[in-house]
This record gives structure tokens, C-alpha cells and sequence, in this order.
């Protein structure tokens, strides 16, 4: 009765190939779970108490509650409000490809406050980083809006970025602020601390 034959060179090229799919396969896996695992890390680093030790840079413990927690689904305002809160949302922005969007409003917010002799270095930067139609991290606005906020970035004021910042803004309250709320970085955030306070 014929037999197959396999030389030991097909013999090894076989096996390399099943090998390299098991290794793709533990690799796909691997990412999965990498990303709930730099997640977690994420959020242990936000919530240093439930990590002890763990100090910021102006060496005391930050203590986030739940009820700091539970207010940040009041609004967005109270969320962007607070340092963890900007943290844990962007890190939930960054799951979704949008973390240009509170990045933009954080520059936004940090261009309100820059002395007038720097305002001009500081707007071509939001410009090009956010605006311009090939921006790296191109936020969501209209052509008119873009326009607009280009011509005001030219000429900068302390209010050349406000049209498009609220416009994000909006975006940010009617999207993705919504589903932070259903995540189960904020649903587990919020147990976690939940389960911490009744200890």
C-alpha cells in the first residue's frame, strides 16, 4: 500500500509553519490580554490607596474616593474637573482611537492661561498638531470651523480656539462621555472603590 513519504527537511519546514501559526495565535492572545493588564496597571497608578505606597510627584498619597468617582457621572464638566478623572477618561478615549478629542480640549484649557507674548508658539502648535487638515491628531470639525479657527490662530487671542473647543466639547458629552459611563473601566473603577469604603 503507498505510504507518504516526507524528507526531514519537509518534515521541519511543516512543523515551522504549525509552529509559527501556534506562536501568531498566542501573540493575538497575548495582546488581549496585554491590554486589560496595562490597563489594570493604568488604573492602579490612578488609585494609588488601593496600591499603598505609591506617591505622586509632590510625595502624598492621592486618595480617590467613590464618592469622587460617583460624581463624575454628573457631567462632563465634573469629570474633566478632576485630575483622575481627565486620566481614567483618556485612557478610555485611547480604547476607543479618540483620545485626540480631551487631549485638544486640555490644550485648549492650557492655552487660556499662556502669557500673551507666547500665545502666537502656542496656537501654531494646537494648530498643527489638532486643526490643520492633516494634523496628526486631527480633531472632528467642519471645513468652516477649521477655517475659521485657522484664520483665528494667525491673530491669536486667549479665544481663538473656543468655536472649536466647545464643538469638542459637545462631541465628547454626547459620545463617548455616555459610553465611559457603561465601561467596565469606570463600572470596575467604581466597585472596587465601592468594595474598599464598606471594608
Amino acid at each position: 500500500m503507498p505510504g507518504f513519504f516526507f524528507s526531514h527537511s519537509n518534515m521541519t519546514e511543516l512543523n515551522a509553519k504549525d509552529d509559527c501559526k501556534l506562536a501568531e495565535s498566542k501573540i493575538h492572545k497575548k495582546k488581549q490580554k496585554a491590554f486589560g493588564a496595562d490597563f489594570k496597571n493604568y488604573l492602579k497608578c490612578m488609585v494609588p490607596h488601593i496600591e499603598p505606597g505609591i506617591k505622586t510627584s509632590s510625595s502624598r498619597n492621592i486618595m480617590l474616593s467613590a464618592e469622587e468617582v460617583i460624581q463624575w457621572s454628573q457631567s462632563l464638566e465634573k469629570l474633566l474637573a478632576s485630575q483622575s478623572g481627565q486620566g481614567v477618561f483618556r485612557e478610555f478615549l485611547k480604547s476607543e482611537f479618540s483620545e485626540e478629542n480631551i487631549e485638544f480640549w486640555l490644550a485648549c484649557e492650557d492655552y487660556k492661561k499662556t502669557k500673551s507674548d507666547h500665545l502666537h508658539g502656542k496656537a501654531e502648535r494646537i494648530y498643527e498638531e489638532f486643526v490643520q487638515s492633516d494634523a496628526i491628531k486631527q480633531i472632528n470639525i467642519d471645513y468652516q470651523m477649521r477655517e475659521a479657527t485657522a484664520k483665528r490662530a494667525q491673530e491669536p487671542t486667549h479665544t481663538s480656539f473656543d468655536e472649536a473647543q466647545k464643538t469638542v466639547y459637545i462631541l465628547m458629552e454626547r459620545d463617548s462621555y455616555p459610553r465611559f459611563l457603561k465601561s467596565k473601566a469606570y463600572l470596575n473603577l467604581l466597585n472596587q472603590l465601592q468594595a474598599n469604603t464598606s471594608k
